[in-house]
C-alpha cells in the first residue's frame, strides 16, 4: 500500500515528505479558497525528478455542477488549468469535489454539467492528468454525497475515464456505512483511484466535514484500516497536523502486520 499525506506547506512538499517519512504527497497549487492565477511551482522540476509521487487537490471554490454561469464557467476553466499545472509537477491526478446545485434546482442539470466538462475536454485532447472526483460530506443537492447520486454522476462521466477518490470521513458524515464501502463504490464506478483516509469528529450522517486523527474520531480505526487495505489504492491522510506523523506511523504498522 502506498501511504502518503496532504502537506500543509505547499511550497516545500519535498521537505514535508521527508519529515513525515512518506514518498507520496497531496498538495494545492494555489490558495484553495480563492480564484488566484496559477504560477509555476518552485519545486516543480525537483518534484518531477524525485521519487516522491504527487497528487494535486483542486481549489475548494470550484463547482463544476453549478447552474450559475459565473461559478460554473470559471470552474471548468480552473479544472483544465489546474490539471495542466498538475502535469507540470508530475502529478498522478487532480482531485475535484463533486459539487452541488442550489435548493430547488434540478440536480439532473448538475450531472449534465459534469458530462459537458468531460465531453468538451475530450474533444480538445483531454486533461493534463486524470480527474479524480471526490465524494462529499454534506448537501441535499450534492452530486457526490450519497452513492445513488454518484451512480447518476458515473452514468454521465464514466465513459470518459473519470477517476474516483473515496474520502472516508465524507462517506461517514454523508450517511454511507464504511463496512463494505469498497465493494459498494466499485460496483458503481468500477474503480477507486485514491483514498482520503480520515476519521471524523462528528457522528454518522452529520453532513459535517471535520476530519479527526485516525484513533481519535467517531469511526473505528480498524474499520478505516480495513477500507485502506481493501481499496487497493494509494492512501492519503488528510488528518489534523498535530497527529499526522503518528497517523502515518500507525497506518504503516497496521498494514504491515
Amino acid at each position: 500500500m502506498r501511504i502518503g499525506a496532504h502537506v500543509r506547506d505547499s511550497a516545500d512538499p519535498l521537505g514535508s515528505a521527508s519529515a513525515l517519512g512518506v514518498d507520496f504527497v497531496q498538495m494545492f497549487l494555489t490558495d484553495p479558497q480563492k480564484w488566484n492565477k496559477l504560477t509555476p511551482h518552485p519545486q516543480g522540476e525537483e518534484l518531477k525528478a524525485s521519487d516522491v509521487d504527487v497528487v494535486v487537490h483542486s481549489s475548494y471554490v470550484l463547482n463544476v455542477a453549478s447552474l450559475n454561469n459565473r461559478i460554473r464557467i470559471p470552474s471548468r476553466k480552473a479544472v483544465i488549468e489546474q490539471a495542466a499545472a498538475a502535469a507540470d509537477v508530475g502529478a498522478i491526478g487532480l482531485v475535484v469535489h463533486g459539487g452541488h446545485v442550489r435548493d430547488g434546482e434540478d440536480t439532473a442539470k448538475g450531472f449534465d454539467n459534469w458530462r459537458k466538462l468531460f465531453e468538451r475536454q475530450a474533444d480538445d485532447g483531454g486533461f493534463g492528468v486524470p480527474i479524480f472526483i471526490e465524494n462529499t460530506a454534506g448537501g441535499d443537492f450534492a452530486m457526490a454525497r450519497h452513492f445513488d447520486d454518484i451512480a447518476r454522476l458515473w452514468d454521465a462521466v464514466g465513459e470518459f475515464g473519470a477517476g474516483f477518490c473515496l474520502d472516508t470521513c465524507h462517506a461517514w458524515a454523508g450517511g454511507e456505512e464504511l463496512v463494505g464501502v469498497v465493494d459498494r463504490i466499485k460496483a458503481i464506478t468500477g474503480r477507486i483511484d485514491l483514498v482520503h483516509l480520515n476519521n471524523s469528529r462528528d457522528e454518522f450522517d452529520s453532513a459535517r466535514d471535520r476530519h479527526a486523527n485516525l484513533a481519535d474520531g467517531t469511526i473505528d480505526a480498524e474499520v478505516l484500516t480495513a477500507v485502506a487495505e481493501a481499496s487497493g489504492a494509494p492512501v492519503i491522510l488528510e488528518t489534523p497536523e498535530e497527529g499526522l506523523a503518528a497517523d502515518v506511523q500507525f497506518l504503516k504498522e497496521q498494514c504491515s502486520s
